[in-house]
């Protein structure tokens, strides 16, 4: 038991180091301003969403179609599964499951997401558009962050609006990168290339 525990803290320390030192300074003036969550009706929010742009890391890296599915678990926690195709359209999605849990007084905005015991990550609902269409989720330190809409596609105006916000809160917006949601998006400017 102990020789797992400590394995998995090892683990959990590479997956900090890595995400830690891959990111290059954020130019953004508003780098040092600290995020501040918004209100999230939990059962409105719950259902699936799809990964429009994020920026690139090693989990979420040559995966295209991306979606998240939220739904409520009778403890109140959130059953929250990640499905995607690494490396291109033509392969099996694969998914991943992971619990998260609500944090409280945080008005539904703040989230405990736990990829694997022990670990536990914190994850900011940054922004939720009024209709439920459109969410904007981050962590504490910026160099995480993520677009996520109902529908695959996202126009290119409220992407920029998107886009937008995040300057706004302090986000390094150039680090942003489309995830392609059909083939035809591979190789356009702005998406990810899966292998690149």
């Amino acid at each position: 038991m102990k020789r797992a525990l400590v394995v998995a803290l090892a683990a959990a320390g590479v997956v900090v180091a890595m995400a830690a030192c891959s990111s290059p300074p954020n130019p953004n003036p508003r780098a040092d301003q600290p995020l501040t969550t918004v209100p999230v009706d939990i059962p409105r929010y719950m259902g699936r969403w799809y990964v429009i742009a994020n920026i690139p890391y090693f989990a979420e890296r040559d995966y295209v179609g991306t979606h998240v599915e939220w739904s409520l678990r009778p403890d109140g926690k959130i059953d929250d599964v990640f499905h995607g195709r690494k490396n291109g359209f033509e392969q099996a999605e694969t998914t991943h499951h992971f619990v998260d849990t609500v944090k409280p007084d945080s008005q539904g905005g703040e989230w405990s997401v736990q990829p694997f015991w022990p670990v536990r990550v914190t994850q900011l609902t940054l922004y939720v558009d009024p209709d439920y269409r459109y969410t904007i989720l981050g962590y504490p330190n910026k160099k995480l962050g993520w677009i996520f809409s109902r529908e695959p596609t996202m126009s290119d105006d409220v992407y920029r609006s998107m886009l937008g916000r995040l300057d706004a809160m302090g986000y390094d917006t150039a680090r942003f990168r489309r995830v392609p949601q059909s083939p035809e998006q591979i190789g356009l400017p702005g998406f990810q290339s899966p292998g690149n």
